[in-house]
Order: C-alpha cells, then structure tokens, then sequence
C-alpha cells in the first residue's frame, strides 16, 4: 500500500523540483568546465535547505525534501529564521531546528534576525528574512533553498498586486523559480495549503500555527480569513485555483513584455544614447512604459521606490506634450523633454 495521496502529493512535487536542481547543476559545471572557468569548491552531493517555519506547508516539505533528497543523492538540510517578534521566538526556532533534525535533515540551524520598519511589517520581516536565507545559502555552498508558499499563498498574492493596481507583474504573484542563479524554489504552488496540513496530521508531524497568520493587523492575514473566504462565497471554490492560473498567465505576459522593451530600447535611442521621443510614442504603451522605467532605474531611481504612478507622469512627456517642466522621480532622478529627447538622469 502506497502512501497516503497528500504526502505522496507533496513528495511528487519536490521529487520534481530535485530533479530540475540536479539538471541545472550538471548544466552548470559542463559550462564551467567548456568556459575553462573553476568549478565551485563545494562536494559533488549538492546541498538543498528547506527554509521551515514550523508551519504546515514548511514542516511539509521539510518531510518530502528529507525523504526525497537521499534517493536522488542530495544532501538536505534546513534553517529556521527567528524574526524576533513575539516573546519566546527563540525557543521557538530552536524547537523547529530539532523537528528538523528528527526528520534527518543536516545541517539544521536557526538564524536570528531583526526586522526593520520600511514598508510596514510585512514587508520587513519579508527583507530581514531574505537577507538572512541569502547569507545561509552563502556560507553553506546550498545549490537552493525551498519554500513552502502554496497555491493558496500565490491566490493571495495576486489579489494583493490587484490591490496595488501596479499592473500586470504584480499580478504574476510568486515565480516557482527565483533569486540569483535560480537559488529559490517553491514546490508547492501547485497544491493548496489542505494538502500540505493533511500530509503533516497523516505523517504525525507537529505543526505550529503563527499567531501573526490570524492577527488582522496584518494585511494577508485579513485577506486569508475574511477577504477570499467572501470571495469563495460569491464566486464558488474555484477562486483560488483561478487566481493562481491568472499569476502563471500573466508572469508569461510581463515575461513578453519585458524582453520585448529590452529589444525596442536600443532601437528607441540615437546615437548618443539619447531616447527619441518620436519613436517611443511609436511603442506600444505597455512596451513604452518598460523602456521608460527601465531608464529611470539606470539612471539610479531605486527599483522599490519607483511606483506605476510615476513612469506614467513621465509617459505623458512623450504622449502629453504640452510643454510642461521636468518630473522629479526617487532618488533625485530627473526626467524632462529636450528638443525631441527625453533626458533622465540624476539632478
């Protein structure tokens, strides 16, 4: 007899994405090894940590990841982040770092971090916490690091980018793959976060159930309890499989846009660099837009900063021209029309 469908369910989708590690390896090195650059010193077995809260959908996968890795050779471990926000968050991340263990997970540590303000609590945490996985993978030599974001997160996600109302990437919610060289892999967002909570109760893992997931001073908390289920209520159980499907439409769409801004870009300046403004009005304004926000972030205006309602401001120097004065983007960046160019550069 098999095992139960929702732990064989989570094991298939990290076997899967074990599999595209291991390839994206053996890629790598023949390429080290034809570019006569050095392979990285780091052992032949590669190593894949499981990023673990202790929640569900991480203590999931860190279970599939522990049965699967050895089979394929990987070496498996985990790290826990102790974020630092509720009293007894250390004890906390030591408790997760010995279920880790038990599931035979090596190396298996807690990295204490402290979450700053900028851009509310959320998105602090979310930095603070990036940062330190980063630094883990470093230091280890890891291949990549799992997370446990589910179908679930990702319908989350898209009605927050719905939100924002910044257009279609924030609608392509989490990407499966992500990170510098592809570092970040999330398994799961294919299956719902039932699955994940079934595979541990069926496995007999203790899971622990954040506080911060049901306090409704938190955004996605609200969104989770009160927001999709109304959604659900109005629309039918298919909400949530619907808004994960738009991510993966509309990642493909950004995707084309992007590369297609890419190419227009050199085709857009003259030959002093300069963009033309005439043949940027000739672009698409998806495509236009691109290029624009692309010159503004080269130009030294800080990606994170640089909002939908600002390269549309400087849009209308190119599709509005009335002859108004220059717009003041973040970072003291500076964008204005000059006899039939658009000039942006630091004030």
């Amino acid at each position: 007899m098999g095992p139960h469908p929702a732990v064989a369910a989570i094991r298939l989708a990290v076997r899967r994405v074990l599999h595209d590690i291991l390839i994206s390896q053996t890629t790598e090195q023949s390429t080290e090894q034809t570019t006569g650059h050095p392979p990285h010193e780091r052992p032949s077995a590669p190593l894949v940590l499981v990023a673990c809260s202790g929640g569900a959908d991480s203590v999931a996968l860190a279970s599939a990841l522990a049965f699967e890795a050895p089979k394929l050779g990987i070496r498996a471990g985990g790290v826990t982040v102790d974020h630092g926000l509720q009293p007894g968050s250390d004890m906390r991340a030591e408790e997760v770092v010995l279920r880790l263990r038990e599931l035979g997970l090596a190396p298996a540590e807690s990295v204490a971090v402290t979450v700053g303000r900028d851009g509310g609590p959320e998105a602090a945490a979310r930095d603070a916490r990036y940062t330190a996985l980063d630094a883990v993978a470093d230091r280890l030599g890891a291949a990549a690091i799992l997370l446990g974001h589910t179908r679930d997160d990702q319908a989350e996600t898209v009605l927050l980018g719905l939100a924002r109302g910044s257009g279609i990437r924030s609608l392509s919610g989490m990407a499966a793959v992500s990170g510098a060289g592809g570092r970040y892999r999330r398994p799961f967002l294919q299956l719902d976060r039932q699955t994940a909570r079934k595979a541990c109760m069926v496995q007999s893992l203790p899971v622990w159930d954040d506080p911060h997931n049901t306090d409704p001073a938190y955004t996605r908390s609200r969104l989770r309890h009160e927001g999709l289920p109304a959604l659900e209520k109005a629309l039918g159980k298919g909400v949530v499989e619907a808004l994960a499907r738009t991510a993966q439409l509309s990642r493909d769409d950004a995707d084309a846009l992007d590369a297609w801004a890419g190419q227009a870009e050199a085709a857009v300046r003259d030959s002093s660099g300069l963009l033309e403004c005439a043949k940027l009005y000739a672009l698409p304004p998806a495509v236009r837009r691109r290029v624009l926000r692309r010159a503004a972030i080269e130009a030294g205006a800080p990606a994170g900063s640089l909002f939908a309602r600002h390269i549309e401001e400087v849009d209308r120097l190119i599709t509005g021209w009335r002859g108004q004065g220059a717009i003041n983007l973040p970072g003291k960046v500076v964008a204005q029309r000059q006899g039939g160019r658009l000039v942006i550069r630091q004030g």
